[in-house]
């Protein structure tokens, strides 16, 4: 990956780029890979976190589209992989559209890139603690329609935030702007009584100096008075799966792994 993209500082580890090479992809630095390794090898099996994020929101999606939503702000959207948001909303809504929210500037260079034909999908570069600069952003402008309904995308993003960034008031203050009918999706690492939860929050917090995980109560909290949609806020495996194929008890129910229990989801309503 070259590292001649103004902005764009290798030395330093990305979140975007740390998710992309969980998720085994390319556009990724040393630094980057360095702190991934600690993940595959030091805690083996903990790669599932991202993967059952990512499916979890796709599933996600395509439940918002179906119901009628044709328009997204993916938040902290990441780097560009399969099945993007936009790819799995078109699958339902032809006509949806997509603005991606990061504040990474390799998702900027790279999502322009890929997105560059695409009229009903654009790549802002804006910090999601910043809501006003995001809401107002000329493209966010040109694409979003906040007198109809809109689902806002949160996935593994609140974590990355501290408690006195306040990540409530965040969710509150979109759920506030955007009209009765709206969807607010969020995933959210979970606070767990092992030693496995507690070395991967040690390495993030470490990393970049910021982030907690949660308990299930206060990451329903992040919700407020938003109706939550069944299953309700569960671990991102269980939430609404498309088959039992991953059933290892025979009987329907399966125990989950202790990597699943540590990201959960769950996607809202605005009365």
């Amino acid at each position: 990956m070259a590292d001649d993209t103004p902005g764009i500082d290798g030395s330093k580890p990305s979140i975007a780029r740390i998710y992309d090479y969980l998720l085994g992809g390319r556009d990724n630095y040393p630094v980057d890979r360095e702190i991934g390794d600690f993940f595959l090898n030091d805690l083996p099996g903990s790669v599932e976190v991202p993967v059952e994020n990512r499916r979890a929101l796709i599933r996600a999606v395509a439940a918002m589209a179906e119901d009628g939503i044709r328009q997204f702000v993916d938040m902290g959207s990441g780097l560009p992989t399969a099945d993007n948001v936009h790819q799995v909303a078109r699958r339902h809504r032809a006509d949806a559209r997509v603005a991606y929210v990061d504040n990474d500037p390799t998702v900027l260079a790279h999502g322009r890139a890929l997105l560059a034909a695409d009229e009903r999908t654009t790549v802002v570069l804006a910090d999601v603690r910043e809501p006003e600069t995001v809401r107002h952003h000329p493209e966010v402008a040109r694409l979003i329609d906040f007198d109809e309904p809109v689902g806002v995308v949160f996935s593994a993003v609140l974590h990355h935030l501290d408690d006195e960034e306040r990540p409530g008031e965040l969710v509150r203050w979109w759920a506030e702007r955007v009209p009765s009918g709206s969807r607010l999706y969020l995933s959210h690492f979970r606070s767990g009584h092992n030693e496995q939860t507690r070395l991967a929050e040690r390495k993030l917090q470490s990393a970049f100096g910021r982030g907690r995980f949660r308990t299930d109560r206060e990451i329903a909290d992040l919700f407020g008075d938003l109706e939550l949609l069944e299953p309700g806020l569960v671990p991102c495996s269980l939430w609404r799966p498309e088959s039992a194929s991953g059933d290892r008890s025979g009987t329907g129910e399966r125990e989950l792994t202790v990597w699943e229990q540590m990201i959960s989801c769950g996607l809202a309503r605005k009365p």
